[in-house]
């Protein structure tokens, strides 16, 4: 009796501390966090990690006359979305400028004029960073972004978007990497005589990558070079990830099963990138983000002014660029599509996250390129994506390699497969 009287007042002393419990008043602490100082709290990580962006087209502003990258550009007004100061606003630590050639024909004449286009804008790239050395400088390693931010500085690194200026001559690729290179996307909108293109209207060619192509990503695994199968078609991501002896990159893609487009991967192909080690850099372009209603008279539209133009992007004068550009903007008027937003970049990373694992992601906007959506239009506004993650629940280590750490662990292993390779007897 005396045992279980004791019991009963245990119990009643328990009830009245769970009761005390569950009616205490919430402290300060376990408020609801605000937006305001949720935003406070992602600016404050954003500033913190590494942020890599590894795409961005901008070396084809840079080769036109007077275009400085140590001014800041209007947006709407030039087009132009990267250059220095927007990328200190935005507190983007460190970039991939990718020398992009578009797809020509296919002969000597042809590989010649591409190589000559493509060390032009490396070219570019690198005087730019020794003009603006107070500010910036080029990135050759892994470590070079961090020692760069360190500095205060911006780290620069190269690419190459299309391997058409490699042409047929093997040399090349060491010729590019002797000059800064450190990732070359094997394909752009058409097949070349290295890969198969996801868009190219004639369809495949090689069945994916080229006798020749195998060539060139071997050369790449033992210099040092990230093999980045964005604008591939299916079967190159395959052949890749059988034929690289080192982790491979998707540069600039995005989730075939959130957005349904060809550009984008299928959950097996994250799976497989995940079992080779390598990264998907989701990028900022709304086709790939979100998928819009059918808009005929847009297409015809857009198709009637790209009919129009005589010759490359590259090749226009300034009068010719700013009159299509005014083209685009009134098309864009005219005939709107709805917009790809924030959200819709977390919603593929959430994706991706779950199918591959959070070492698996990253970020490359491909700014310059088509890249810029609402709440991401420039370099300026990279921080939203950070603010969105953090509204999600993403931790800052997850926040962390997804802004440039998964990207550098790939690079590292880059780095190691060819030092291992060039060990060899």
């Amino acid at each position: 009796m005396k045992n279980q009287s004791k019991n009963l007042s245990v119990l009643f002393v328990l009830f009245l501390v769970i009761i005390g419990c569950k009616e205490a008043p919430k402290s300060n602490t376990d408020e609801a966090e605000t937006e305001e100082q949720l935003v406070a709290r992602a600016m404050e990580i954003h500033k913190k990690v590494l942020t890599v962006d590894t795409h961005a087209d901008t070396p084809l502003r840079m080769i036109e006359p007077g275009f400085d990258m140590a001014e800041r550009h209007d947006p709407k007004e030039t087009g132009s979305k990267v250059d220095y100061p927007r990328m200190k606003e935005g507190d983007l630590d460190a970039i991939f400028f990718a020398a992009f050639v578009a797809q020509d024909i296919r002969d000597d004449d042809g590989n010649t004029r591409a190589k000559a286009l493509c060390l032009q804008m490396i070219d570019s790239v690198i005087a730019s960073t020794e003009r603006n050395s107070d500010i910036v400088g080029l990135a050759l390693d892994p470590n070079d972004a961090y020692e760069l931010e360190k500095a205060g500085k911006r780290a620069i690194y190269i690419g190459i978007e299309n391997g058409y200026p490699i042409g047929s001559d093997l040399s090349n690729v060491e010729e590019y990497y002797n000059k800064g290179v450190r990732y070359i996307t094997l394909v752009h909108s058409s097949n070349n005589d290295l890969a198969d293109s996801a868009t190219d209207d004639n369809g495949t060619e090689h069945g994916g990558i080229s006798e020749f192509g195998s060539k060139v990503v071997g050369e790449m695994n033992r210099l040092g070079i990230m093999v980045d199968v964005s604008h591939g078609n299916d079967s190159v991501f395959y052949d890749a990830i059988k034929m690289s002896k080192a982790p491979i990159i998707a540069s600039h893609s995005n989730a075939r099963s959130v957005t349904d487009h060809k550009r984008n991967m299928t959950d097996e192909m994250l799976k497989l990138m995940a079992d080779n080690g390598g990264v998907v850099q989701l990028t900022m372009l709304a086709d790939y983000l979100r998928t819009a209603p059918p808009n005929a008279a847009r297409d015809s539209a857009m198709a009637a002014i790209r009919a129009s133009m005589t010759k490359p992007i590259s090749e226009l004068t300034d009068e010719e660029r700013a009159e299509l550009r005014k083209s685009f903007n009134e098309l864009n008027e005219k005939f709107p599509n709805p917009p790809a937003t924030v959200e819709h970049v977390v919603d593929h990373i959430d994706h991706i996250v779950k199918v591959a694992g959070i070492d698996h992601v990253g970020i490359g906007c491909d700014f310059d390129g088509g890249g810029g959506i609402e709440g991401v239009f420039d370099a300026s506004e990279v921080m939203n994506i950070t603010i969105e993650l953090v509204r999600r629940g993403y931790t800052e280590e997850q926040i962390e390699k997804i802004w440039g750490g998964n990207l550098i662990r790939v690079f590292k292993d880059v780095q190691k497969t060819a030092e291992e390779i060039q060990a060899e007897p």
